[in-house]
């Protein structure tokens, strides 16, 4: 493997402004513990849903609370890890979203593909619009920390004075995903993992440490960020 190869793949495998927000929400759940001030028992790692399959999802009724579009992530969300394979019950999941909201107002939000630093020419980001068939967001920042700036052009370009509170953010993974949508105002899913076949080992620690963590989250009364389109 060439130096360039290892720098790629060491790039990819860490995410050091996901291991910076775990540490500021351990901190928090830690502070809430002891003080249980209201203003620290909603956190950004908790979903609003939590569903073993997206096809519990209905998609036309969160269409009808005023939702307009849906990122998805996409390795164990929709495909097998490294699969550019719909799963069969993504994909009519998946279909039924697009149906609801519309083409191009459903997207992959992927912190490889499409991302300027590992894909600067879109030409990974390409090969997956061809195999999933819906468009895949060009963006600067991983999630979790990506911001508005990454998501919120793409949708204004397509739909009327849309803002991350209109979208929802699908994804199995709390720390990155979930955590994202949360921090920019969205709605956020969580679907149960569709397999650990192909997770390199420390993907597979790191979920176990956001588990832990989400787990003990909800044993001490922390809720999610309220949404205005939705009530709890």
């Amino acid at each position: 493997m060439s130096a360039t190869s290892i720098s790629k793949w060491l790039g990819q495998s860490l995410n050091l402004g996901g291991v910076g927000e775990f540490l500021k929400l351990r901190r928090q759940r830690s502070a809430w513990v002891t003080s249980h001030a209201p203003e620290l028992q909603h956190t950004p790692i908790l979903p609003h849903v939590d569903t073993p399959d997206l096809r519990n999802i209905d998609w036309e009724d969160l269409k009808r609370a005023g939702f307009k579009g849906c990122l998805f992530d996409k390795d164990n969300t929709l495909t097998e890890p490294y699969s550019l394979v719909l799963h069969p019950w993504a994909k009519e999941s998946l279909t039924a979203c697009v149906a609801a909201f519309g083409d191009g107002n459903v997207v992959l939000f992927s912190n490889s593909a499409g991302l300027e630093q590992f894909d600067p020419d879109g030409s990974h980001a390409d090969a997956m619009e061809e195999s999933l068939g819906i468009p895949v967001l060009r963006h600067r920042q991983k999630k979790p920390v990506a911001g508005p700036e990454d998501v919120e052009p793409y949708f204004m370009n397509r739909l009327e004075a849309c803002s991350c509170r209109d979208l929802i953010m699908v994804g199995d993974r709390y720390m990155t995903d979930i955590v994202f949508g949360n921090r920019l105002g969205m709605y956020t899913i969580r679907p149960r993992p569709l397999t650990e076949r192909g997770e390199p080992l420390a993907v597979r620690l790191s979920k176990r440490m956001e588990e832990s963590l989400v787990e003990s989250c909800r044993e001490d009364g922390m809720a999610p960020p309220p949404h205005p389109f939705v009530v709890p």
